[in-house]
């Protein structure tokens, strides 16, 4: 039996990076998934990706800086497999701003994408689980720089550091209901966001990857397809009881000093 079989996977932010790869994983781990983005080239091209592989799938045009969108993405998950019985939230925003240079207009937007759409996620899928009095799994898609993070990543950091609290407090509340709900706090990361986001603040070259992989301890970047493994793992019964744990998967050791 495969690991997330016959379960309902809806992944927020799934058309590209992270989330398409554990879209890849969830579908290939015997899931139905619907992934959302704002883009529709990407999502439906994955979408028929995901049916070839054989697994039923689904897109649904959604920016989660939109409340009403990101509650509705629930509802057509429901509407279109009748459940959700696992989310995954890995829409992310992570353009550049320091303590003195944020502007009140960047905050919010990190705010919104990084916090505010997860929380309005997490409540209707817990909603939809409840209602069925069913259990379920939840996954938060962080970063190690919810511990602190570089300086330019300070709205960045905030945000992520809320959803780090969100995943304990909601975990916390509804472990009587069996929804377990954890997450994993990502290191350095080679992805297409990634990529755009190196040449577009840093002046990165072609071969950025392979020079920043020289100062990291396992000589590379992380990947994607090895973060939705793990997902998947968290996901699944194979994981046990484990809720309220926010995981550092990341190749640096976070406090550590030399």
């Amino acid at each position: 039996m495969t690991l997330l079989d016959n379960k309902v996977v809806l992944v927020s932010g799934g058309s590209q990076g992270v989330g398409a790869a554990v879209a890849r994983a969830a579908a290939r781990e015997g899931a139905s998934v619907v992934i959302t983005g704002r883009r529709s080239e990407p999502g439906e091209a994955l979408v028929a990706e995901l049916e070839a592989m054989g697994a039923q799938a689904a897109f649904v045009r959604t920016d989660v800086v939109d409340v009403v969108q990101a509650k509705s993405s629930v509802a057509a998950t429901v509407s279109r497999f009748g459940r959700v019985d696992c989310l995954v939230n890995s829409a992310g925003l992570t353009s550049r701003g320091s303590l003195l240079d944020t502007t009140p207009e960047l905050f919010d937007a990190h705010i919104a994408v990084n916090l505010r759409g997860p929380f309005f996620l997490m409540q209707g899928t817990v909603a939809d689980m409840l209602s069925r009095q069913a259990p379920g799994t939840i996954v938060n898609i962080i970063s190690t720089s919810a511990h602190c993070g570089q300086p330019f990543l300070t709205p960045y950091s905030a945000a992520k550091a809320g959803l780090a609290g969100l995943t304990r407090n909601a975990a916390h509340a509804h472990r009587f209901d069996r929804i377990r709900i954890n997450g994993l706090n990502i290191g350095w990361t080679d992805t297409e966001g990634e990529d755009a986001t190196q040449r577009a603040f840093h002046g990165a070259d072609d071969d950025w990857q392979l020079q920043a992989g020289k100062s990291l301890p396992m000589g590379r970047l992380g990947q994607a397809d090895e973060i939705a493994d793990f997902v998947v793992f968290l996901l699944s019964e194979r994981s046990g009881v484990v809720t309220g744990s926010v995981i550092d998967w990341d190749q640096n050791v976070i406090g550590a000093l030399d």
